[in-house]
């Protein structure tokens, strides 16, 4: 049997599209699951595109996302481009050779023909084609040339690019893995360019090339390349080879139902990793966005989904790109994950909202004061959220009232239901009092949920009534963890002095 060999191969033009995302972790979970290989070809030869350290954050991202493969485009120690495995160079930029070689042996085979219409005629072309509401093509005038008039402008150096020479009639089929047996007249097929004015060759050519020199068994890509299937398929043939398995994944779609674009908002991996998204919880969501596991399951872990995934589980629909599902699947994670790594993963937020400093020693420096606190400290705080937090970038708002020296809310918001000021300021002291005869070794949230649960009862007060006032007292906020780990994190003496802040703006 033929050994499984899937490919992701984008093109350096800038960010990573989540889109582009979705394809990679297809072909490596289709890969992975068929013990096959799966491999990082970089399609560069459209250098007007070209973006300076595009790669490098390629690489970088899904080595940050675990989707290793097994040859390709790596970065060594000091992060310079490498490449490694037998089918190399995996630089389409470094194969100019490899493609001029075969658009040689198509037009020696007539299965391509130089095209030397200029620019100005082709764009005069489509007009009237437009005019006419006809679908454009090229009108196949230089596919007649004789050999004398093609020799001809080549001495002349006349400027020219490589058409396919599509058969004029018949059909082309295929049977795609996701959308089944697809049929194209192959009159209604363009002739193509496969080489451009300045000696590269397309996608279209290039990837024809270089998938089956790689031995790609499986191509897996977006639904955009299934119009452009047929020419491929007939590239194959037109050089014997056998084509490749094809997969075409559905669009992914805004919640309007128009295709997912920068226009529209964040859809680059970076921006999604920058506002605090577990790459686990990102890959899980896209896992999600086209294919179907069959059960109400929806969280997987990356074995799982290695375990799991096939491509007869892939929709044909387009999918709804939903940030709420994004937002609930990496809330999931974080609650999951292990709180010192998460507290890592939380210092760069912290940090970036000002509300502390790194020294050394993993000390950390509370802006705004002079004082110092280890990472231990910092576990108890970021505890606080792990089961509200839904995204990382969320830290520092969320516990912004940790480092303040001096809360603002209104004190109306100190009043539970419908108790009275008076009856809030009046908990409020007995809270006081309570908590100013504990020892500072008694300011645990254990301790200090059976202390204020037992002044609740033997003062006969509800439990609300007690808990609301202080923990508005010490977050300033409606909405917050209990008062029991917020005063563990807090300390006595800070809860102290934030409750007599509450009393006193009841008096």
């Amino acid at each position: 049997m033929k050994k499984i060999r899937t490919r992701f191969a984008p093109s350096p033009t800038g960010y990573l599209h989540v889109g582009s995302l979705r394809t990679a972790l297809y072909a490596y979970l289709f890969a992975k699951h068929n013990d096959g290989d799966f491999i990082l070809r970089i399609e560069d030869t459209d250098r007007s595109r070209y973006v300076e350290g595009s790669i490098e954050n390629l690489v970088k991202i899904l080595d940050s996302m675990g989707l290793e493969y097994s040859e390709g485009v790596f970065a060594d120690k000091d992060d310079n481009i490498v490449q490694k495995g037998d089918f190399g160079p995996y630089m389409q930029s470094e194969r100019l050779n490899i493609y001029k070689k075969y658009i040689d042996e198509l037009i020696e085979n007539d299965h391509a023909y130089y095209c030397f219409c200029s620019q100005d005629r082709l764009d005069e072309m489509r007009k009237e084609q437009q005019s006419q509401k006809v679908a454009p093509m090229y009108d196949r005038k230089c596919r007649g040339l004789d050999k004398k008039e093609i020799q001809k402008l080549l001495n002349e150096k006349t400027s020219f690019v490589v058409r396919q020479k599509v058969p004029k009639d018949g059909f082309t089929e295929f049977n795609d893995l996701v959308y089944g047996k697809i049929k194209i007249a192959n009159k209604i097929i363009d002739d193509q360019v496969i080489m451009k004015s300045d000696g590269f060759p397309t996608y279209h050519l290039a990837n024809v090339v270089d998938d089956h020199l790689m031995e790609i068994s499986h191509i897996i890509r977006g639904e955009e390349w299934l119009p452009s299937t047929p020419k491929h398929i007939l590239l194959y043939k037109a050089f014997g080879w056998e084509a490749p398995e094809f997969a075409h994944l559905p669009l992914l779609l805004n919640p309007d139902k128009s295709k997912l674009s920068k226009r529209q908002g964040d859809v680059a991996v970076e921006d999604f990793l920058y506002q605090g998204y577990l790459s686990e919880a990102l890959l899980n969501f896209v896992l999600l966005l086209g294919w179907n596991p069959k059960t109400e399951e929806e969280i997987f872990s990356f074995k799982e989904m290695i375990k799991r995934f096939d491509l007869s589980g892939v929709n044909k629909a387009g999918s709804i790109f939903n940030t709420e599902k994004l937002d609930w699947i990496n809330g999931m994670y974080i609650r999951e994950m292990d709180l010192s790594k998460l507290t890592k993963l939380c210092i760069p937020y912290l940090t970036e909202t000002r509300l502390i400093e790194e020294i050394q020693n993993s000390k950390f420096k509370i802006q705004n004061s002079n004082k110092v606190v280890d990472f231990e400290y910092l576990k108890k705080v970021v505890a606080l959220e792990q089961e509200r937090m839904k995204k990382l970038s969320e830290i520092g708002g969320s516990v912004k009232f940790i480092f303040s020296d001096k809360l603002e809310y209104e004190k109306d918001l100190l009043v539970w239901k419908k108790m009275t000021v008076e009856k809030a300021k009046n908990n409020l002291e007995l809270t006081y009092q309570k908590l100013e005869d504990l020892d500072e070794k008694d300011f645990q949230a254990e301790k200090l949920q059976e202390v204020l649960n037992d002044l609740a009862i033997k003062n006969d007060i509800k439990r609300g009534e007690i808990l609301w006032p202080l923990r508005v007292a010490l977050t300033g906020l409606k909405g917050s963890p209990s008062p029991f780990e917020i005063g563990e994190v807090l300390g006595k003496e800070k809860v102290l002095e934030r409750v007599k802040f509450g009393i006193k703006k009841m008096i």
